[in-house]
């Protein structure tokens, strides 16, 4: 078996990268979109809204496409989703709208909701103006702990309400996943610091970045310097896979490998084995696993410790990979990790199956030979940041009530770091519930 690593960059011609790379579905046209929206039924109490997370009027902005009112179609969703255009890219419509869309129970297709949201706030951005204003300004100074759709959800809504907003951030760019953890195809030419910059248009936000919490800032010093916190610091560790073998040169986070991706502009210089073997089963390992293939793998195999039905990847992006030439195995656990000082030889998994209702791995081993391996199994939150503050952190996550509230007095959080769905729309809806929440609670104290 040859133990000598075969990772390397510029394995496809500059063009092919380039359209392995664009925008994975093109956007509607305008016949194509009003064609379209004309299939909406436009139901009352319709089934979509109840799906969808941030409860963005469907069936009411569908009705203005049709009728060619693509302004307020736009305002539309974006008076609840301010990164509805983020979501129609990345949102996994197929479980949430589309999938509860009244067309389904016809043996037909669902509308095409995410496509039809696309188009109408990509013709807002592209106007280049931002559809709301803020109101009288109020005095008030809000700080906010991530540069993510959380954080800024929660910005803007603030700034929205006459506040005042300073967003700091670890990374040396705002976005978040939107920027670092999305696939390029999904988020193609540059679209989340667009987005970014849309959603700042507004006005009194302002965004400090390089600045990480608990080495540059405190909660503590935030308390004391601004009328309240809001807190979107997403997941900052990887879980690790716990086997031999795991810190080989050559075994990678999915998520570092995907980052490297997006800071890219060519994807060139992104260096790739040969044999790519994805270790996980959610969407970070169907992103890593297919643009493995598309930067010029040979082989990409992810490899996923339960049934299809189990993977919190959809079906749609399992059969996404498979399209892209990605072979799935299922029921296959990670036992090590072959390989030596110069890099990985392969791995070896443990076959199993379900009895009485729990994975069992005991029907053999098998070995998959890989230059590189890419581990996808999950993301943490790390509270060490708030290790002195009197939050409570419970199941791993920042305890919040309905609308964010932390257990600390005039400190919310939402997003990725707390209990919920770990999706783009659901950390919109928190940050946005949070300003809602901040600045009821702020009038409430007479402030």
């Amino acid at each position: 078996m040859n133990q000598t690593p075969n990772i390397a960059a510029d394995r496809l011609p500059p063009d092919i990268l380039a359209r392995n790379f664009s925008d994975a579905h093109p956007p509607l046209t305008e016949g194509q979109a009003t064609i379209e929206s004309d299939r909406c039924f436009f139901c009352y109490d319709a089934p979509c809204v109840e799906a969808c997370p941030t409860g963005i009027d469907i069936p009411g902005f569908i009705k203005k496409i049709s009728s060619g009112n693509i302004t307020g179609s736009a305002r539309t969703i974006l008076e609840s989703n301010i990164f509805g255009g983020s979501c129609a890219r990345v949102c996994p419509t197929e479980i949430l709208c589309e999938g509860k869309c009244v067309r389904n129970t016809q043996e037909d297709r669902p509308i095409k909701i995410g496509a039809l949201q696309r188009h109408a706030t990509d013709w807002q951005m592209q106007t280049g103006e931002q559809p709301f204003s803020r109101a009288p300004l109020t005095g008030k100074k809000i700080a906010v702990v991530g540069a993510g759709p959380a954080g800024l959800a929660c910005a803007h809504r603030l700034a929205m309400q006459g506040h005042d907003v300073v967003v700091f951030d670890a990374r040396p760019k705002a976005g978040g996943l939107n920027e670092y953890g999305v696939a390029a195809y999904k988020l193609a030419d540059e679209f989340a610091q667009k987005e970014v910059a849309f959603v700042l248009s507004i006005g009194g936000i302002t965004v400090e970045t390089d600045m990480v919490l608990g080495r540059d800032i405190t909660l503590a010093f935030l308390r004391e310097q601004y009328d309240a916190v809001f807190l979107g610091i997403g997941h900052a560790g990887v879980r690790a896979l716990g086997i031999a073998g795991e810190y080989f040169p050559g075994v990678r986070n999915a998520v570092e490998f995907i980052e490297d991706l997006r800071a890219s502009p060519t994807k060139s210089d992104v260096p790739v084995g040969r044999r790519v073997v994805v270790i996980g089963g959610g969407n970070t390992a169907i992103d890593a696993a297919v643009q493995a293939k598309r930067l010029g793998a040979e082989e990409v195999t992810l490899v996923y410790r339960r049934a299809a039905e189990n993977m919190s990847a959809t079906t749609v992006e399992q059969e996404w990979a498979q399209t892209n030439d990605v072979t799935i195995r299922y029921w296959s656990a990670p036992v090590r990790i072959d390989g030596t000082e110069d890099g990985v030889a392969s791995v070896t998994f443990a076959r199993g199956l379900t009895k009485d209702g729990r994975p069992v791995y005991d029907q053999g081993e098998y070995t998959l030979e890989a230059d590189m391996v890419l581990k996808a199994v999950g993301q943490l939150f790390l509270p060490d940041p708030l290790a002195e503050d009197e939050i409570v952190i419970e199941g791993g996550r920042i305890r919040v009530d309905a609308e964010g509230r932390t257990t600390m007095t005039g400190v919310y959080a939402g997003g990725d770091c707390t209990a919920g769905e770990d999706l783009t729309v659901a950390a919109v809806r928190d940050g946005r519930n949070a300003a809602e929440a901040i600045t009821a609670d702020l009038m409430k104290a007479g402030n």
